[in-house]
């Protein structure tokens, strides 16, 4: 089956629960949507490293010393993570993993059926964009300029998670549009 359909059982419309769509975009991810955020508090646990919060866990997967992700661990804040991650020896072809690393970070904090998922979720078909002045355009955008990354890796996940829980009509072209084999 293509990416982007929808198996035959969850094609039709019989029995979906109906949700007010959030169109309106988020452009930011602070206040109400700061847990959309890679600095928000969401413990994660990789090959026995629990990580305060996705920023840490990217910072530390750039390294392949398992030394440097411990010390990265223990950083107090996601902001001394991010510097620490610019300062390691990259692993060799990170840049190109990257994305695909990201993606499965996101796909631990917003876990099928967990709280966060669901937060993501109900921020129903509204267009996600890390929006920031620090000047990454990669991750998000800058007065609108970027390739925000994060905004599209969360819209992926967002839609994975609507056509598992049975999302309503309206939003399956969310599914359409950002969605991809993802875990």
């Amino acid at each position: 089956m293509p990416s982007g359909m929808l198996p035959p059982e969850r094609g039709g419309t019989k029995g979906r629960k109906e949700l007010i769509v959030t169109t309106e975009a988020i452009r930011r991810f602070e206040g109400d949507h700061f847990f959309l955020s890679n600095f928000s508090p969401s413990w994660i646990e990789i090959q026995g490293i629990r990580y305060r919060t996705l920023e840490h866990a990217f910072a530390a997967a750039k390294a392949t010393d398992r030394a440097v992700r411990m010390r990265i661990a223990k950083l107090e804040t996601p902001g001394e993570a991010k510097r620490a991650g610019r300062r390691v020896p990259l692993r060799c072809g990170w840049n190109e993993m990257r994305v695909d690393v990201m993606t499965w970070l996101l796909a631990r904090k917003f876990a099928d059926g967990s709280f966060l998922a669901r937060r993501l979720v109900k921020t129903g078909d509204a267009e996600l964009v890390e929006g920031n002045d620090w000047g990454d355009r990669f991750w998000g955008q800058v007065g609108g300029v970027g390739e925000n990354w994060l905004g599209v890796l969360l819209m992926r996940r967002r839609a994975w998670l609507m056509s598992r829980t049975g999302a309503p009509v309206n939003v399956l072209r969310e599914r359409e549009r950002y969605m991809r084999d993802v875990p």
